[in-house]
């Protein structure tokens, strides 16, 4: 048994099998406060703030994951692989590319393309293709059309840069028709194939790289309950 880890304090049985994961553990505990019934708190370590309760007498967990690939990289893999959680269910914020895509619309990751060399870990022989559990994608999108919220589905952008020297980059994802940009899905899409377990990527327009437009890091924290409530019914 390799728990508790050194990233993670939480005892055997401590986690349910789906994990809803935000980047921001602030974001975590609005989660476990607003909707999480008999709630208790897992992890602190780091400040990566993990609760397990339950929704609608179903037992949920949720943590942050981090910034970045390599984070929830670490967080992710100990879920998967040494807490035997099936399911991650990452909720976060992105930046809009696509035009078709507007200040709080809800982005669903199909497919992660990345920037990233997280991959050169496995050796293959080729390039793999980051994408999600067709199960939970499908299970989102009737969800979200059930509760009339409109989600756009295709492909994201995971990168590792935030501040990227190339000023043209962004441009040349949009013309390969990517929706939006995050830091995490293509690294969890790959620890769950890797594990043989599941994720989703559900995001939230915060700001838009080409129009300027942005939403403030309270509302990014504190309002993003579509995407929150998708998940949750899906957990």
């Amino acid at each position: 048994m390799n728990i508790p880890t050194p990233h993670n304090e939480a005892t055997e049985g401590a986690i349910a099998k789906t994990v809803l994961m935000p980047g921001d553990p602030l974001r975590a505990k609005f989660i476990a406060d607003t909707y999480l019934e008999d709630v208790v708190c897992f992890n602190k370590v780091r400040n990566m703030l993990g609760y397990t309760g339950t929704y609608k007498g179903k037992k949920v967990s949720v943590m942050g994951g981090g910034m970045g690939m390599p984070s929830i990289g670490i967080y992710s893999y100990e879920l998967f692989n040494f807490y035997d959680v099936d399911n991650i269910i990452r909720i976060g914020s992105a930046g809009g590319i696509a035009d078709q895509v507007k200040l709080r619309d809800i982005v669903i990751g199909m497919g992660a393309s990345t920037n990233s060399n997280y991959a050169a870990q496995y050796k293959l022989p080729g390039t793999f293709a980051p994408i999600a559990d067709y199960s939970l994608l499908r299970r989102a999108v009737e969800t979200a059309e059930r509760m009339n919220i409109k989600t756009v589905v295709g492909n994201v952008l995971s990168s590792d840069t935030f501040y990227d020297d190339n000023k043209e980059a962004n441009s040349l994802w949009r013309k390969m028709n990517v929706l939006a940009v995050e830091m995490e899905a293509a690294a969890l899409y790959m620890n769950a194939a890797r594990a043989g377990k599941k994720a989703l990527c559900i995001l939230t327009i915060s700001d838009h790289v080409f129009t300027g437009e942005s939403l403030s890091a309270e509302d990014r924290q504190l309002t993003f309950r579509d995407m929150m409530e998708i998940a949750l019914e899906i957990a």
